[in-house]
């Protein structure tokens, strides 16, 4: 019995069974349904690392509640411009899941969304200041109209009991958008890999990538069977490299010149997670602070009501650490197998330039479960260490690049690298990644596939009302966007 693919040829392979490959393989079937796809995914199952609902946030990240988008200048300014242009990711993100629902590509939306108010929460002057400046910003755009700003103690109370239930005297302050979501982004994986198994993608678990090398009109994509050891191979006109932490080592075998000088800085973490009825009943809200002096965007701590599984429950963290894997199921070598002399100098730079960071994460990692307790009651202030249990979160592994001035600077978010002629690309780094999953993937289509592409977008249209426009600057068709999303994927629409 054989158990690798004997597939010899394919239009596209896709490596990673997370939300990036399995969004790209949905575009690519409804827009080009002739192509072959092959898909490989080195776990059992599909959506099991960075996608995972207990390795991420599930946010879905719409920069209602993250104040890391919104950073404030030096003259105490802050520019909307990054905030917004992450809430029109999401809302194209939304409209693609809407069209599948609609159109029975996957199943009953409250699998994998529902709505969760998003909040900022904020304590003393200085940071009560920042986030009113915040909420001037961002209010009079379209996309957050809907937001609402208080520092009224009995307010916050009604919108979050738990935050305020036992907090002392002093200024507080919040923003809430009632509309928030949460999303799981695994159970979407999932669904959307059931869409492409129905229609002729050939789906392969268990088996790792283990090169890419080019050949003619392509590249040949080696594999392995992590059970049998069985080895295999196939030829694919294009590769798309999504596999999370694992992207990095693969772009780096396929040798692509715009691969050069790239790294990779791996973050762990931990959340406290409850389950407990008589806790997560009396909270429905995503409540996001401020990060610590020197830690990274990713460690906002933040208090979450998550759906998983049909069952309501809180998390909180994340609780920074470091672990040289890239992948939560990877290996210790990961880290220091990703050295390359292309990438040293900028590895190094960033090592110099970022001790704070460095001595932040050491700091976390020895961190006592009393520690991490106390931490929760910043934001929980009647909390106990009972029913609350320590989860491992997923890998992150940020992205260092070249830099000319610096040498190498450590980037958080996300890259989409694709080579000249279009034959292979990639995504590295993180946050807002699965929530903008749908215009980080048409950025890489368009690159990949200009010739297609200009073709396809008609087709995008019909698909996504908002494609091609700025829904800020449109509010008619942003009110229409907002209600026919919610009506079909269950949810309650803005209140603008």
């Amino acid at each position: 019995m054989t158990f690798i693919s004997t597939t010899r040829s394919a239009d596209v392979v896709l490596i990673g069974g997370g939300i990036m490959s399995a969004t790209l393989g949905a575009f690519l079937k409804k827009l080009e349904p002739s192509w072959s796809i092959v898909l490989f995914e080195r776990l059992d199952e599909v959506g099991l690392e960075s996608s995972g609902p207990w390795n991420n946030a599930g946010t879905g990240h719409a920069a209602y509640c993250e104040l890391n988008y919104t950073p404030q200048a030096k003259d105490g300014s802050i520019n909307p411009a990054k905030a917004l242009g992450i809430n029109e990711g999401y809302q194209l993100s939304r409209q693609f899941w809407s069209h599948l629902v609609d159109d029975g590509s996957i199943g009953d939306p409250a699998d994998f969304i529902h709505n969760v108010p998003h909040m900022s929460f904020v304590i003393g002057d200085a940071q009560a200041d920042f986030l009113k400046a915040r909420y001037k910003a961002l209010h009079p755009n379209t996309l957050f109209s809907s937001m609402e700003y208080s520092e009224d103690p009995a307010q916050i109370a009604a919108w979050a009991p738990l935050v305020m239930g036992g907090r002392g005297s002093g200024r507080v302050a919040a923003t809430r958008v009632a509309e928030g979501t949460d999303v799981d982004f695994g159970r979407l994986s999932k669904e959307l890999v059931g869409f492409l198994g129905r229609n002729g993608v050939e789906i392969n678990y268990g088996t790792d990538v283990t090169g890419l090398e080019r050949s003619r009109g392509g590249w040949s994509v080696a594999t392995k069977h992590r059970a049998s050891g069985e080895r295999g191979g196939i030829h694919a006109k294009f590769v798309f490299v999504g596999a999370g932490g694992g992207a990095l080592h693969l772009l780096q075998a396929s040798g692509i010149a715009e691969s050069k000088g790239y790294g990779g800085f791996p973050v762990s973490g931990q959340f406290l997670r409850s389950t407990d009825d008589s806790i997560t009943s009396t909270h429905n809200a995503k409540v996001y602070g401020q990060a610590s002096v020197g830690a990274p965007p990713m460690s906002v701590p933040h208090l979450d009501t998550r759906y998983v599984d049909g069952k309501r429950s809180l998390l909180f963290g994340p609780y920074a650490g470091f672990s040289t894997n890239f992948l939560k199921h990877g290996s210790l070598w990961d880290l220091p197998g990703s050295i390359r002399p292309s990438n040293v100098i900028p590895m190094l730079a960033v090592a110099k330039d970022n001790m704070d960071l460095t001595a932040y994460l050491v700091k976390e990692v020895v961190r006592s479960r009393d520690a991490k307790i106390d931490a929760l009651r910043e934001y929980f202030p009647k909390a106990s260490g009972d029913g609350w249990e320590l989860i491992t979160a997923g890998q992150r592994v940020q992205i260092i690049k070249k830099d000319s001035a610096k040498g190498g600077v450590l980037q958080f978010g996300t890259e989409v690298i694709t080579s000249r002629d279009g034959s292979i690309g990639a995504l590295l780094g993180a946050s807002p990644g699965a929530s903008t999953a749908v215009p980080i993937m048409l950025e890489l289509m368009q690159r990949c596939f200009p010739k297609n592409f200009k073709g396809w977008e008609p087709r995008l249209a019909e698909i996504m009302p908002g494609y091609g426009v700025k829904l800020n600057d449109n509010p008619d068709l942003a009110a229409q966007v907002a209600a026919t999303t919610a009506a079909s994927l269950g949810l309650t629409a803005a209140a603008h």
